[in-house]
């Protein structure tokens, strides 16, 4: 990779976390909790690597915890039933990005939280969800969740391009190809149940 282009791809990560500016009353995150002591062996990440790892880990947690609301609100079993094995994905995919944070010596908390982020499902998603039930939470969590594959495949695929970290760059890929599956399989849900 040439370096104007592992500058664009670092300069387009960059800009996707633009939104991610903490409020301007909020307490700075080194305020709040003293960071976990990195495990023995963990490697330090380079910026790009830890971004990454620190948007995505909380990314799917949060589509998790939306998922996890269909089994009781949503009317279309088929919706139910994809919301499942989705949750299960995302669930697989946090199991091997936790231990990523380790190895790169970074804290598994939310280093977003309470930031407006693309693709992130918020603590008002998830009030708001837990009002509706029926064809409007169908219609809200296929909303929802298509925002945050698309996001997060455009997040994992600047990793693939500028991230440094081999092991980070493999779980990257993986996750761009799992989101490009899922929104096919996004695609052919909605035609069925539109």
């Amino acid at each position: 990779m040439t370096k104007a282009a592992r500058a664009t791809a670092v300069l387009s990560l960059l800009l996707l976390l633009a939104g991610c500016a903490a409020p301007a009353n909020a307490p700075s995150p080194s305020a709040s909790a003293p960071p976990a002591p990195a495990p023995p062996l963990s490697v330090p990440a380079d910026p790009t690597d830890a971004a990454w790892v620190q948007l995505m880990t909380p990314m799917n947690a949060q589509a998790v915890a939306l998922l996890s609301l269909a089994g009781q609100r949503a009317d279309d079993p088929r919706i139910r039933s994809w919301a499942a094995a989705l949750r299960s994905a995302q669930n697989d995919e946090l199991a091997r990005l936790r231990p990523l944070l380790a190895r790169m010596g970074l804290p598994d908390t939310n280093v977003h939280k309470g930031h407006d982020m693309p693709g992130m499902v918020t603590e008002h998603d998830l009030e708001h969800a837990r009002t509706v039930e029926g064809g409007a939470f169908d219609r809200f969590l296929v909303a929802q969740i298509r925002d945050h594959l698309r996001q997060s495949a455009q997040v994992s695929r600047s990793e693939t391009k500028a991230g440094t970290r081999p092991d980070a760059r493999r779980l990257a890929a993986a996750l761009v190809s799992a989101r490009r599956a899922e929104l096919d399989r996004l695609t052919r849900l909605s035609a069925r149940t539109g």
